[in-house]
């Protein structure tokens, strides 16, 4: 199967054109999209990716979207483009958690923790059982960072992994039991890849419904529910 991953949940973004099956995975391209030029960028790139391989969009077997947490635009931007393809193409659509795909990065089973600097003194934190390839979830929520630092007490926990040297930093100062492994945040390649094992397993989501994780509401909902 072709698929199409696609990520713009973070300060920058990107694409991945793979190719795989069952039991492999093959990443074609990745192109890279600048932050601030997402919704300029986005199809153009698409469109070269695969005008270079020679492909159409009909080639597209699936797409792989991040789903947030991340970006309030950026995430509005890569889902309305994926939105708008699946529903000229009749193209299956497989969401991936940016959390999700941290924990990933484990490499091995277990329970799971995956967390990112979520500002405001807060955290993303996701919680996952997991079992390669299959990365099951168990919560994902918005804590403030004392209630973190909890979670990382959590015997049963088997690893933790962050993409911010500063959450890292916290919980080594706080001498929890599990301190976070820094990682290289997820990008677009294994947004394809979690994706691609999604859409073989036919757990795919509806255009209709297709929405962002944001885990929090915007600044814009928060001052008017504060006016209110």
């Amino acid at each position: 199967m072709l698929v199409l991953g696609i990520d713009t949940s973070g300060k920058s973004g990107g694409i991945t054109l793979a190719e795989g099956g069952q039991n492999s995975f093959r990443v074609l391209e990745s192109s890279p999209i600048a932050g601030g030029t997402f919704s300029a960028q986005l199809v153009p790139t698409i469109a070269a990716l695969l005008e270079k391989h020679g492909l159409a969009g009909r080639d597209i077997g699936g797409f792989a979207v991040a789903s947030g947490p991340g970006s309030f635009t950026g995430l509005r931007v890569g889902l309305s483009a994926v939105k708008g393809l699946a529903e000229v193409l009749g193209t299956p659509i497989a969401t991936v958690s940016v959390l999700e795909a941290l924990a990933s990065l484990s490499g091995k089973p277990g329970r799971v923790a995956a967390a990112q600097d979520a500002g405001r003194s807060e955290v993303f934190f996701g919680l996952y059982q997991v079992d390669p390839p299959v990365i099951a979830r168990i919560e994902e929520s918005l804590l403030h960072q004392s209630e973190f630092l909890k979670q990382l007490n959590d015997h049963y926990l088997d690893a933790a992994l962050t993409s911010d040297v500063a959450l890292a930093e916290s919980a080594s100062s706080a001498e929890v039991a599990v301190v976070p492994q820094v990682v290289v945040r997820p990008g677009s390649e294994e947004i394809a890849r979690i994706g691609l094992r999604k859409l073989l397993a036919g757990e795919t989501i509806a255009t209709e419904v297709l929405d962002a994780n944001y885990l929090r509401r915007s600044n814009a909902e928060i001052s008017s529910k504060d006016k209110r």
